[in-house]
């Protein structure tokens, strides 16, 4: 993830750290974290710490840049195993997932206190969650064919079923017109989800049913996602307007490898990709065509 200052941040989770690149110069910076942390994501808040979640030792902590000092919050339940993909609203508050706790989560980092629901389907295993415009969190069911939308003043959750037994969502993202866009991982397709009116479409993606897209990313009204049942990865770029693919293999080197578990978008409108594969970082510079006349 980019931050204000232009740096990149990036989770090494089985090199238990969390690092940090300066594009202009290529100086790698990494911070190592305490034991079994594991850090799943890497994410900045407002006032420029790094987030990261503790996949492994259930917890969920922050590197001050400055100090280089780490803070830690440790679930309040001994069933939240597995802090998994989070992200901050509006107020700064915090949001995440806890995938094989079946679980969601939220921590006021003010006061550190932390409240935790379990989803009342069994299985579905939460993953990656984004927020909307109004503030409500949005996350997705890596274990069963649903999306979820959360209540921030109440903690509600609405459920989404979806259509096609067998569906099952890694990521999904929400464009500027309120359309929640979302792999569907377990069938190889991309969909979207109308709030508005309940409308659920979706597409095949252009490698096939065993293609397992996985991050997805809305960037000026066009969804990017990648395919990371192929090799290499290739990363598919679909126009809304008129429903079309494209698709570019992402360079992995001399290894036959890739899988993206994530992306964003920088301040110019890269896109920030990355191979757990291969242990890199990459940029995606996106020309953005004038209209026509």
């Amino acid at each position: 993830m980019q931050a204000q200052d232009g740096s990149i941040w990036w989770a090494g989770q089985f090199g238990n750290i969390i690092g940090r690149l300066d594009p202009a110069t290529g100086q790698m910076k990494e911070f190592p974290l305490p034991n079994n942390a594991y850090p799943h994501t890497v994410e900045i808040d407002g006032k420029g710490n790094a987030w990261y979640t503790g996949n492994k030792n259930g917890t969920v902590g922050y590197i001050d840049p400055k100090t280089e000092k780490v803070t830690v919050f440790q679930m309040p339940d001994p069933n939240a195993k597995d802090p998994h993909t989070l992200v901050f609203d509006r107020k700064g508050i915090a949001w995440f997932t806890l995938q094989n706790s079946n679980m969601v989560g939220r921590l006021d980092p003010e006061s550190g206190d932390i409240k935790l629901v379990t989803l009342s389907r069994a299985g579905a295993k939460p993953y990656g969650i984004k927020i909307d415009a109004e503030g409500n969190p949005w996350f997705s069911c890596n274990g069963a064919p649903c999306l979820y939308k959360i209540n921030p003043a109440n903690f509600e959750l609405t459920e989404i079923k979806l259509p096609l037994e067998g569906t099952t969502v890694r990521r999904l993202d929400i464009a500027e017109d309120g359309m929640i866009w979302y792999v569907n991982s377990g069938l190889g397709r991309l969909g979207r989800y109308n709030p508005k009116t309940g409308e659920i479409k979706e597409w095949p993606s252009p490698s096939g049913p065993k293609s397992h897209p996985y991050a997805i990313l809305v960037v000026n009204g066009v969804v990017w996602y990648n395919e990371s049942g192929m090799r290499p990865d290739p990363l598919v770029r679909f126009d809304p307007n008129t429903e079309t693919f494209q698709s570019w293999a992402i360079p992995s080197g001399n290894i036959y490898a890739g899988i993206i578990r994530h992306m964003r978008a920088t301040k110019d409108g890269s896109l920030l990709i990355h191979q757990s594969s291969t242990n890199r970082i990459m940029q995606v510079r996106v020309e953005r065509r004038a209209a026509s006349r």
